[in-house]
């Protein structure tokens, strides 16, 4: 059984989505967008030319975008180039992947925006943030941290079943240990659960 990985930066998995780089796009899913971390305010408009003509068929998503309190760009400018993404999204109708650290309340505000399916990847937070994503009817992403954080297993736990998908991230890890742990903890075989994840990837590509 093949298991989908929502978000990866690991060039030639091909069940999955890749963050793009800089390189010439792979014909598998990837997605495209300015990580807040990679704003270079000088050349802006540069930046959107190459994440525009990069969308090619195979572009499933746009991110990783988001807003990030420990990058050195200006919030405000982050917040812009945050916006811009959500157009783009909404232009070419595409589920956004977003990059969020300590600003869950401000990427809450932009949902407003968004015609698009939004989810937060990476999501390793506390309950209370979980609710509040869930109920702007945001998607959550969840990645190694399940392996062995209670807490986190307990949010997984609640969440339903058509609001979450599993991703390695960056992390050297296989894929599939993390399917056997989420279906331990929501009861399910993992062909269930493998079945809803691909549902899940349907209705966002659906918008």
């Amino acid at each position: 059984m093949e298991f989908f990985d929502f978000h990866h930066h690991k060039k030639y998995i091909r069940n999955g989505i890749y963050n793009l780089a800089k390189e010439i796009p792979p014909d598998f899913p990837y997605s495209i967008g300015i990580h807040p971390n990679d704003i270079d305010v000088h050349n802006l408009e540069q930046q959107f030319s190459w994440m525009k003509s990069m969308m090619f068929q195979n572009c499933f998503a746009i991110g990783e975008c988001g807003l990030d309190s420990l990058v050195s760009v200006d919030q405000k400018i982050q917040e812009e180039v945050f916006l811009r993404q959500i157009m783009i999204a909404n232009e070419v109708k595409k589920p956004i992947i977003i990059h969020c650290v300590r600003k869950f309340y401000e990427v809450i505000s932009f949902r407003k925006k968004s015609g698009q399916p939004m989810i937060i990847h990476g999501f390793n937070k506390k309950r209370q943030i979980a609710e509040d994503l869930l109920a702007h009817n945001f998607y959550l992403s969840f990645g190694k941290a399940v392996l062995y954080n209670l807490s986190l297993q307990d949010i997984l736990k609640k969440t339903p079943l058509d609001k979450f998908f599993l991703e390695t991230d960056n992390e050297d890890f296989n894929i599939e240990e993390l399917y056997e742990k989420v279906s331990e903890i929501k009861g399910i075989s993992l062909e269930q659960l493998n079945e809803q994840i691909l549902e899940n990837l349907e209705t966002i590509k659906n918008g």
